[in-house]
């Protein structure tokens, strides 16, 4: 479907379009060129409902979008999870849809349409307190949340019964650290069961990094159960999970339809924070806990860059409990050295 099919308010500013059509020819994937033309969409029905020109649109028209999205309600409604942007919108979502609209007006300050970006960038860091600016929605910066030892035994309990297809995803999901799309974009071919390990090929990943990664003996075993009950689906090579619907038979599965099915395990567990992503968020965590190097945790999930990998390290506690832990040995030392000096000399008086 053309974007302008799906966002009819694009196909009314021709240099929108011009510019999600760059986005797609330089080979952004489908999922990006589609979030930014919603974010991008958004902005321009704000726009035509203010009587505002987004070519030449100041500031103020983008604090109205901001505006809007803070008081919009949540889509999800009661069903909301949590929220951390005190209204309808998580932050992500709100930095998400400001991102498209920020790269728009980059792309007219280079085509010489206008003088300046009325988005701006925030600058945060060290340099904070020698006058770096704040973006226009602060930024909250979350540690990820993952499931207590109950709540992992608790959906563990729910995944025994679902089919091997689903158990087998779980423990891909987990072992690798994978995200979703990476998950149900595994094909036969990306698996090595004599070294029990599995490629990540570039093209599915967020950061467009390919990486190889181990999984355990007993997601072996599971694999293995699997590939002989999928031959019984198809003997075809190809996607390695495949769906078993009476509509879809042999159809490579969706990321829609392994959402649907954590969603259901996760509500049927009592645990309805649990996630495609909640297993990455947890097999990373447990990496830090078992002091695993950032660099080695970082390759291991396929970050750009080790600020990502930090969350993990902050989550599981390691640096806090090293610091804690060598600050409390130099104490004991001092207190015993301490005692011993105050301790009489055997054989006085």
């Amino acid at each position: 479907m053309a974007l302008e099919e799906k966002w009819v308010v694009l196909g009314r500013h021709e240099r929108a379009v011009e510019w999600l059509r760059i986005w797609a020819d330089l080979g952004r994937a489908p999922r990006t060129i589609d979030a930014y033309a919603r974010g991008l969409a958004e902005y321009l029905e704000v726009c035509e409902r203010d009587g505002a020109d987004p070519l030449t649109a100041g500031r103020a028209q983008v604090a109205s979008f901001v505006r809007e999205l803070t008081s919009r309600p949540s889509r999800h409604g009661a069903n909301t999870v949590a929220l951390d942007s005190g209204s309808g919108l998580a932050n992500a979502t709100l930095q998400q849809r400001l991102v498209p609209v920020r790269l728009f007006y980059d792309f007219l300050v280079e085509e010489g349409l206008r003088d300046s970006n009325p988005v701006g960038r925030g600058r945060y860091g060290a340099r904070r307190d020698l006058g770096g600016g704040r973006g226009l929605v602060p930024r909250l910066v979350k540690l990820p949340w993952i499931p207590t030892e109950q709540q992992w035994l608790d959906v563990l309990a729910v995944f025994r019964d679902e089919p091997i297809r689903n158990r087998l995803m779980l423990a891909f999901a987990y072992d690798a650290a994978l995200r979703r799309e990476e998950l149900c974009s595994l094909r036969i071919d990306d698996l090595d069961p004599a070294h029990r390990m599995v490629r990540i090929r570039a093209e599915t990943t967020k950061t467009r990094r390919g990486r190889s990664v181990p999984y355990s003996a007993a997601t072996g075993a599971l694999l293995a159960a699997y590939l002989e009950h999928r031959a019984t689906i198809s003997r075809a090579r190809g996607p390695l999970f495949l769906s078993e619907s009476r509509r879809n038979r042999a159809e490579p599965l969706t990321l829609w339809t392994w959402s649907k099915v954590v969603r259901r395990v996760a509500l049927a567990a009592d645990v309805p924070q649990f996630s495609t992503h909640t297993t990455r968020h947890l097999c990373l965590t447990d990496l830090a806990r078992m002091g695993w190097e950032l660099h080695t945790i970082a390759t291991f999930a396929g970050h750009r860059s080790t600020d990502s990998t930090l969350r993990y390290i902050h989550l599981s506690g390691r640096e806090l409990s090293d610091k804690l832990n060598r600050g409390m040995a130099e104490i004991h030392a001092w207190r015993i050295s301490l005692t011993a000096g105050a301790a009489p000399v055997a054989g006085a008086q």
